[in-house]
Formats: C-alpha cells, sequence, structure tokens
C-alpha cells in the first residue's frame, strides 16, 4: 500500500540529506531480527555473533513491528550533519516520559500480544525507567554492534549523499527520487512510497524532508513524520554489495600484477567514492601509505577527487573502473 508526503514549493527547498549513527544502529538492531535482511550482511553478522547474543534487545524489537508504527521518539532527525552517537542519543535520554509512554502504546498496539507481554507491561507502567533503559540498550547495542565499523559506514553513507547529492543538482528532485529507489516515485507535487503498511497521506507543509542513507535499512524504504520533527525517508545506501568484502577479496591478480598488490587493492576498495582515513581503516593500512598510492593512481588518470564537507573523496575514472573489472 502506498504512503504519499504532499509538497508545496516551500518543501522543495528545504529537503536536505543527513547520516546519522543513532539511525543506523536502530536498523542494524532490526537486521539481526528479520532474516530477509541478512543476504549483503553475512560476514558482519558472523563478525557480531558472539557479542550481539550478550545484548538482550526484546524490548527494541517488541516496539519495532513489521510495517507498524515504531517509536518516534528513539529515532529523531540528524540534528546536524556531523552529529556523533553521544549527542544523539542525549536527545533520546531527555525525551518527556509521558510522550514516549504514549508513543510505546502504539507501536505496542501493532501486534496482539506485545502490550500484554511482561517486557510491553513493564515499559508501560514506569515510562521514566522505560526511557533510561532503551536509551541504555541502544547505547550498548551501538559499541557492538556499529561502533567498531563506523568508519567503513560512515564514508560509504557519505559516499552515497555525495553521489545523490550530484543527481539532485542535474536532474532535480524527479530525477534523485528516481534513483533512490524503485519504490519511491514521483509526479511534481506528490512522493509516494510504494510497499509500506496501509494508506497514509501527509502534507508537509513547509518542513521539507530530511532523505538518510542506511547501509542496514536495505531492502526497504522507511518513512513516517517524526513529530514533532521534520519528516523523514531512510533508504538503502549504494555500494553495499562490497562492504564487508576484505582487503584483495575483489583484486584481480592480473591487475595485482601490473600495478602491485596493494595499489591494486586501493583502486578495486573504491567502488564508491572514499576518503584517504576510510580506505586506512578497509585496507588495514596506515593513512600516509593509502594517500601515496592514491596521489599515484590520480597522476595516472585512474582516480578523481573532489573534496565533501571535511573531507576528499577519490572515485575511479572510466578508465580505473575497466582496470578494476579486469579478470
Amino acid at each position: 500500500m502506498p504512503f504519499q508526503l504532499h509538497f508545496d514549493e516551500s518543501d522543495l527547498l528545504r529537503c536536505r540529506f543527513a547520516l546519522s549513527p543513532l539511525v543506523e544502529t536502530q536498523e542494524a538492531v532490526r537486521t539481526l531480527a528479520r532474516r530477509h535482511r541478512h543476504g549483503y550482511h553475512l560476514p558482519w553478522l558472523r563478525r557480531i555473533s558472539a557479542a550481539a547474543a550478550t545484548l538482550d534487545l526484546e524490548p527494541l524489537w517488541l516496539l519495532m513491528p513489521d510495517g507498524g508504527h515504531n517509536p518516534d521518539f528513539i529515532c529523531p532527525p540528524p540534528i546536524g550533519p556531523l552529529a556523533t552517537f553521544e549527542e544523539e542519543i542525549a536527545g533520546v535520554r531527555a525525551v518527556d516520559p509521558e510522550v514516549a509512554r504514549a508513543d510505546m502504546e502504539l507501536a505496542l498496539a501493532e501486534r496482539p500480544d506485545a502490550r500484554d507481554s511482561m517486557t510491553g507491561r513493564r515499559l508501560l507502567a514506569d515510562p521514566a525507567r522505560a526511557v533510561r533503559d532503551i536509551a541504555e540498550l541502544l547505547e550498548r547495542a551501538w559499541q557492538v554492534l556499529i561502533e567498531p565499523y563506523w568508519p567503513r559506514l560512515r564514508a560509504l553513507l557519505e559516499a552515497d549523499i555525495a553521489y545523490h547529492s550530484r543527481k539532485l543538482a542535474d536532474g532535480g528532485l524527479a530525477g534523485l527520487l528516481g534513483e533512490v529507489s524503485a519504490q519511491l516515485s514521483w509526479n511534481g507535487a506528490t512522493l509516494t512510497v510504494q510497499g509500506t503498511r496501509g494508506d497514509h497521506e501527509q502534507v508537509l507543509g513547509g518542513q521539507g524532508l530530511v532523505l538518510m542513507p542506511s547501509v542496514f535499512v536495505w531492502p526497504e524504504v522507511v518513512g513516517g513524520h517524526l513529530e514533532p520533527w521534520q519528516p523523514g525517508l531512510i533508504y538503502p545506501a549504494r555500494g553495499i554489495g562490497g562492504l564487508w568484502s576484505e582487503a584483495g577479496e575483489r583484486t584481480p591478480e592480473t591487475l595485482a600484477r601490473l600495478l602491485g598488490r596493494v595499489r591494486a587493492d586501493v583502486l578495486c576498495a573504491l567502488d564508491e567514492p572514499a576518503g584517504t582515513s576510510a580506505l586506512a581503516h578497509r585496507l588495514d593500512l596506515a593513512p600516509s601509505s593509502v594517500s601515496a598510492h592514491l596521489t599515484v593512481l590520480r597522476g595516472a588518470g585512474l582516480l578523481t577527487s573532489r573534496r565533501y564537507g571535511h573531507q576528499v573523496l577519490y572515485e575511479r575514472t572510466p578508465l580505473g573502473i575497466a582496470l578494476a573489472a579486469a579478470t
């Protein structure tokens, strides 16, 4: 069933991209519970399985019904382009307990057994404690599931935003939304999101829209009105197919012999634009070494670079793409 967002001219001026470590943490928690999301993330699941087993995620899973209402208070939109998890989780801890209680009731009502479960009754009986417990559980989930991999994830998310920002500049909102997901369609004033539960409509009324790429939301688009915040859409980030592969796994031997193993690994790691520190983390190399290889590859016409925010992103030229695809 479709979910429709109605824009006016002022909304078009208030569309923005953002990324959120808190949103990524919540989507990782959902991924653990939903097998249809596992495909691209099996290497990650293997790495975190032992530590994840120490987490009691039932309270979060209970508040995350498939296709239904998820509590807005645990998913505020990013407060800025460089927001940290610590800043975002502080906002969760500051939520009014009565607001949280009403929000949790809506989520628990989506499943007949949820509200009457022991966990559901405990959450509603003491909402102030529930807010503290949920914030602590989200923080622990961040530390176990996301924080060790955040440089790699953030690099991919920033590369997605850079790519789609260019799409927006080149083709406007219509061209951008068609590229973001096949679930989205645009008719000039209304954005329709297919595949949601029930028919919903929302007039943005000048608030605009936050577009957030996510590694773990795949294959879905998640959206809605995050009261009292700006409406948002979370969509699958580009390039997650090679996210968890290790250095050398995707490097053809012929290319390694031509360029040298490390330099070929750097070239083949750039499935999506990335910066020096992200590549160094992904390849387990010193940033100075990666920087030297990037300079050589760019000088040979295999890479281009551009500044995005606080970093320089590198991406392959058509010649670099052809070489990286060699067998």
